[in-house]
């Protein structure tokens, strides 16, 4: 009896606890592959991915920011769940470098931009690069920001990638997020992963 548990037992693996399947997880999602269908490739369950993805999120150190850089801020517009939730990612480029170096999700308000801006702020930042939302002249001053349409060409760009590579971004797409939590954590893995 004893040998017959321990051959059930070294076939019995399930494939969601493998080490592996992280760098799998954080590659797909990269790709902009969605939860259904990195589920099915990775013959795991939805609600097991969807804690993985979270788990992974949390595990991710946020990027030291240089002091005195040059810094393009800008915002993208989702939805969640459905058309009528609309939520906006707010986040900051480096110029040089072209990493993405703080963001923050939420309503397109003074407190959700501030959040970044007071992370650029903090590290004595030369430059901020804007458009013309008009909130940002309230959170920085003019010394530091510059409000010009043909500065922020680098996170334009980015914006245009971040809507090509995750689905759930993409402007005429039936993939929203369900949550918050969820859309953070996806562009995490796509930024610091």
């Amino acid at each position: 009896m004893q040998k017959l548990r321990e051959k059930v037992y070294c076939f019995y693996s399930y494939k969601a606890y493998q080490e592996s399947i992280t760098n799998k997880i954080t590659q797909l999602t990269k790709e902009g592959l969605g939860i259904r269908s990195t589920a099915r490739y990775l013959k795991i369950s939805t609600t097991t991915l969807l804690k993985r993805i979270l788990l992974i999120a949390s595990k991710i150190q946020l990027p030291v920011i240089a002091m005195h850089q040059r810094y393009e801020v800008d915002e993208i517009k989702s939805f969640i769940r459905k058309k009528k939730r609309e939520i906006f990612i707010v986040y900051a480029l480096n110029r040089t470098t072209k990493e993405v170096v703080s963001f923050n999700v939420g309503s397109r308000t003074k407190k959700t931009l501030k959040v970044v801006t007071d992370t650029l702020l903090l590290s004595d930042a030369k430059r901020i690069y804007t458009d013309g939302f008009p909130s940002y002249r309230y959170l920085m001053s003019g010394k530091v920001h510059c409000e010009w349409q043909y500065q922020t060409n680098h996170i334009e760009r980015m914006n245009l990638n971040l809507r090509t590579h995750l689905k759930r971004l993409n402007r005429r797409t039936i993939c929203f997020s369900k949550s918050v939590a969820m859309l953070a954590a996806c562009l995490k893995i796509y930024f610091w992963g």
